[in-house]
């Protein structure tokens, strides 16, 4: 199987040529002045990692440069290369079984399909898998998620349209216990008419799984489509506000230049993303090392790896 790099590397490059070309622009400058500093500060912004990670960023480098007296833009690099991967240095929870996760994220984000690929990895790992249509607003969130469950060969607890969300998860808990379920996954409402009744909806079902699924681990992930740039931040923190995550999933990383705004979310929230989605295969969902997709953003050769792991 080819490495995470790798894939990484062949499928990012969108976001990887964008954040290099700014980069290399602002590098020009050799003298480390203040035109430096705010061209550099600039180019982060302009790279989708928002105003307050770019401040972040380019006064830790001022603190560095002080330190350890460097004089040329290729130190500089360094330097923000290590700056940036101490920023997501978040660790990924270990996720234990038998297990509620509760998806949220807004339609249009890829939710349903990072539901089933989910169901799939972890049916292929021998894990017995059940999933909630809890997204009853929509019809065509559970006809989706009731396809999937077909394809993949996962049981499906679902409702009415119209019906309570809480209801299905009620529901579906007490169908994963009898069934000794080792994943319960839940996905819910992505439309809300505004954010308190978001808040209300998700507090609700974060109540009916604590109640009823006291024998069960939780886990809140959250699903972001990384082409939405800073919008994906934003819906970051209101889907933390409304319930604590504990990590998230990137979608349609391989078809963006916006990519850089995983680094302030997960910055800024403290919460790792845990899986990016490079492609629609059921393989393309794979688990995100932060560090490494930092270091591909600095990453001089241009030509795609061919090696394998061993």
């Amino acid at each position: 199987m080819a490495s995470f790099y790798q894939r990484m590397k062949n499928k990012l490059s969108n976001t990887k040529d964008n954040f290099k070309e700014k980069l290399d622009h602002v590098m020009y400058y050799h003298k480390l002045d203040d035109d430096f500093f705010d061209d550099l500060e600039e180019t982060l912004i302009l790279s989708d990692m928002g105003i307050d990670t770019s401040v972040k960023i380019v006064e830790a480098l001022k603190m560095q440069i002080r330190q350890t007296g460097t004089k040329t833009t290729e130190d500089v690099k360094v330097l923000l290369e290590q700056i940036m991967s101490d920023m997501v240095d978040v660790a990924s929870p270990t996720v234990q079984t038998p297990v509620i996760m509760m998806v949220v994220g807004v339609n249009g984000v890829g939710k349903t399909t990072t539901i089933a690929k989910l169901a799939s990895q972890y049916l292929d790992e021998g894990k017995k898998v059940m999933v909630a249509a809890a997204d009853t607003f929509r019809a065509a969130a559970v006809e989706q998620l009731e396809i999937w469950a077909d394809r993949i060969g996962v049981d499906i607890i679902k409702s009415n349209t119209g019906a309570d969300p809480a209801s299905v998860i009620f529901d579906a808990i007490h169908a994963a216990k009898a069934r000794k379920v080792d994943y319960l996954i839940c996905d819910t409402a992505g439309r809300l008419h505004n954010k308190v009744n978001l808040m209300n909806e998700l507090e609700k079902l974060t109540w009916v799984i604590e109640r009823e699924g006291s024998e069960f681990n939780k886990h809140n992930l959250l699903v972001l489509d990384a082409t939405t740039g800073q919008n994906a931040l934003i819906q970051a923190r209101t889907f933390n506000d409304a319930v604590h995550l504990d990590g998230m999933v990137m979608t349609k990383l391989d078809g963006t230049a916006k990519g850089g705004v995983v680094i302030p979310i997960i910055s800024e929230l403290q919460v790792p993303v845990e899986y990016v989605g490079i492609g629609e295969k059921k393989d393309d969902l794979i688990p995100f090392d932060a560090h490494a997709f930092v270091h591909l953003l600095y990453d001089e050769s241009d030509q795609p790896e061919n090696s394998e792991e061993n």
